[in-house]
């Protein structure tokens, strides 16, 4: 009431009147906010933050999952026109040739270079094409090949299907009846599923080379002690092993890079962000899975042919 005549009668007294009685009040309302501060406070916004990450990257791993599934099921369906596949063949798989040729033949010169000091002091210089070599095979060469996949073809699928959803052209085809997963997705897909073996074996060809080349043109290694020990610990197992995993880096960046297309935000921003995160994120799981690929297949070696050790 007191409030009420002091607003009445108006001038400064009114105003000191509100203002006690706000302050009075005021600790009222913001001691939730008091009672948060601090070190518990802290914890629970950390705690807060890090479900928020978990949740956000549970459901991404969970949209991309049924993506990939109706690929496959698309693919198992029905296979593309022949005109949409060998458009996406040529972009990923035959331009991709000369980047992928290039880095693995500095790839295995630096290999050369970086290994020779410590073999040599060991008196073991001869056995570096078996370093080489076998690097390439099993490691370098899949895993080169999908960075360069990933970071060529990969951004630019993002950039590409980004583009079309920003535009409605994905909504138009919607629209229309037809379905963009069959007619965008699959060709990608397919495409990075059979053109990433051929650029792993490019790849591994081109480091092995590379490395015997500087290995022997330049450091002067005996040419044919280091061809015999490359023969002698590297065998067809290792040249398997590198292209079994590449099948899968391969599905990897199609699928990754497909979703983060469809899943553009608006604007120049969204595409852009699409093709990085599209990159990223395939490199990221291309390690992830390339680490329980060679623990399994390391597994498989050892149940198969117990008896026989690679070793230098």
């Amino acid at each position: 009431m007191r409030l009420l005549l002091a607003l009445n009668r108006g001038g400064h007294t009114g105003e000191r009147v509100l203002s006690r009685t706000m302050a009075k009040g005021l600790p009222n309302l913001a001691k939730p906010e008091l009672q948060r501060r601090g070190l518990p406070g802290a914890v629970y916004d950390s705690v807060a933050d890090l479900g928020a990450v978990v949740v956000r990257w549970v459901a991404i791993v969970g949209d991309v999952t049924v993506f990939a599934l109706k690929t496959i099921s698309w693919l198992m369906t029905r296979l593309p026109r022949r005109d949409t596949l060998l458009p996406s063949f040529y972009n990923i798989g035959v331009l991709s040739l000369p980047v992928v040729a290039l880095t693995g033949t500095f790839i295995g010169m630096v290999l050369a270079v970086q290994s020779y000091t410590q073999f040599r002091a060991f008196g073991f210089e001869t056995r570096l094409g078996a370093l080489i070599n076998m690097s390439m095979c099993r490691e370098l060469g899949p895993v080169l090949a999908a960075t360069m996949l990933a970071g060529r073809v990969g951004s630019a699928i993002a950039a590409e299907l980004g583009t079309m959803r920003v535009t409605e052209q994905i909504d138009a085809l919607v629209s229309m009846g037809a379905n963009p997963i069959r007619h965008l997705v699959v060709p990608r897909f397919l495409a990075c599923l059979l053109m990433i073996p051929s650029l792993t074996l490019m790849a591994i060809f081109m480091g092995i080379v590379g490395g015997g080349f500087y290995a022997v043109s330049i450091l002067g290694i005996d040419s044919y002690h280091y061809w015999s020990n490359s023969q002698q610990f590297v065998s067809n197992w290792d040249l398997f092993y590198g292209i079994f995993k590449s099948v899968f880096f391969g599905a990897i960046i199609a699928i990754v890079s497909c979703h983060r297309g469809f899943n553009c935000a608006p604007g120049a921003e969204g595409v852009g962000r699409a093709a990085t995160a599209a990159f990223v994120m395939s490199f990221v799981i291309i390690l992830i899975v390339d680490f329980g690929l060679s623990v399994m297949l390391d597994q498989v070696h050892d149940a198969i042919w117990p008896e026989h050790f690679t070793g230098l």
